[in-house]
């Protein structure tokens, strides 16, 4: 069998080059037990396992940008110096490793102050949503409406909406500080910026909601603002669902017309998912996201990456070799397996001396 090409070739944003197209999503870790936000020696294994384990990009997971943009308590944050310090530790192993390390800077909305989705985690009401005395805080999002399960939000105020751009460039700025070759900005699944997006969150008849140019202005801005505060040579992702599966609500077309705006605004690649703004029949299977980054990929003319259970080396590299996108995120499939592009690699029969086994690892390249 021949050298697989397209999962192993590097790929350059800007001024950052990423040694493969495996790359690690972020994915909710819900460990900062001991602190508040900071990230723990858990996250240090976590993402050094999987540095360590060949893949090229590792996206920290979803960061609140305040204490209350955090999905829930147990969530990293990136507000103050001490998590600033702590992931500036991540990163340096991550580098060391020979990986490129970005950060999922979000804010919750609606979404916050969950239940974190771990064993053990109980609700102490009827909703999903921890209220304040309990450890959580309320809510907030575009209108007081509730997302499925969870409680009612308290409607931002316009000035309270024009602050958000702020809150993420502070923390880009603190990532840019600990060392971060690229920052995602989150835009799906639900949250804050995507509540602005879809009506089905967004039922306001302000500045802020109804028209397209209106749902879309935070994010708009948001990317301005933290465009503004990054250096010129890194690139910026941003994460967006694609449709949320609901008729009349967000889809792909949308999508496909943001995506094309903020290529001119400076983002240099599109994250693409789906679903999260509300309770959908997604029709779940192995690759069953890949179309919405081929055709955003190919409308807008900006580059993407697929996610959404790809899980074996060959579908991956058909991913790339179709040009559905130019990266693939390999999310349970990571969880499941940290050194998952070593496998690939030697399941795919890449030479060995192609393969950044560490050196302790090296008989792993062995046939």
């Amino acid at each position: 069998m021949g050298t697989m090409t397209s999962l192993i070739e590097p790929i350059t944003l800007r001024d950052l080059t990423i040694r493969n197209r495996m790359w690690l999503p972020p994915m909710c870790q819900y460990h900062c037990f001991d602190s508040d936000g900071t990230p723990e020696d858990w996250h240090l294994v976590h993402y050094g396992a999987r540095a360590a384990g060949g893949f090229g990009l590792i996206i920290a997971e979803s960061t609140g940008v305040s204490a209350e943009g955090r999905i829930s308590p147990l969530c990293t944050g990136l507000w103050n110096d001490r998590q600033e310090e702590a992931w500036a530790r991540i990163v340096r192993f991550v580098h060391s490793q020979g990986a490129s390390m970005g950060i999922q800077l979000n804010h919750a909305g609606r979404k916050s102050s969950t239940v974190p989705a771990r064993p053990g985690q109980e609700p102490v009401d009827d909703t999903h949503t921890i209220p304040p005395g309990h450890g959580g805080w309320i809510p907030v999002g575009p209108s007081a409406v509730a997302n499925d399960g969870l409680a009612v939000p308290r409607e931002l105020t316009v000035e309270e909406i024009e602050a958000v751009p702020g809150e993420f460039a502070a923390s880009a700025e603190r990532a840019v500080r600990a060392g971060f070759d690229t920052v995602e900005l989150h835009g799906a699944h639900g949250y804050l910026l995507h509540q602005f997006l879809t009506p089905l969150a967004n039922h306001r008849t302000d500045e802020w909601g109804g028209s397209f140019d209106n749902r879309t202005r935070l994010i708009r801005r948001v990317v301005d603002a933290v465009r503004a505060v990054i250096p010129e040579g890194m690139p910026l992702l941003v994460r967006l669902s694609a449709t949320d599966w609901v008729d009349g609500a967000w889809d792909l077309d949308q999508t496909v017309e943001l995506a094309a705006l903020l290529r001119q605004q400076g983002v240099d690649l599109i994250d693409v998912t789906t679903g999260g703004a509300s309770h959908a029949d997604i029709p779940v299977g192995p690759g069953y996201q890949v179309e919405f980054a081929a055709e955003i990929r190919r409308r807008a003319d900006i580059p993407t990456a697929a996610v959404g259970m790809i899980t074996e080396p060959a579908q991956a590299e058909k991913i790339l070799d179709d040009a559905a996108a130019d990266a693939v995120l390999l999310g349970r499939a990571a969880l499941r397996d940290s050194a998952w592009p070593f496998r690939a690699a030697h399941e795919l029969g890449v030479p060995r001396e192609e393969i950044p086994y560490p050196g302790s690892y090296a008989r792993g390249a062995w046939r």
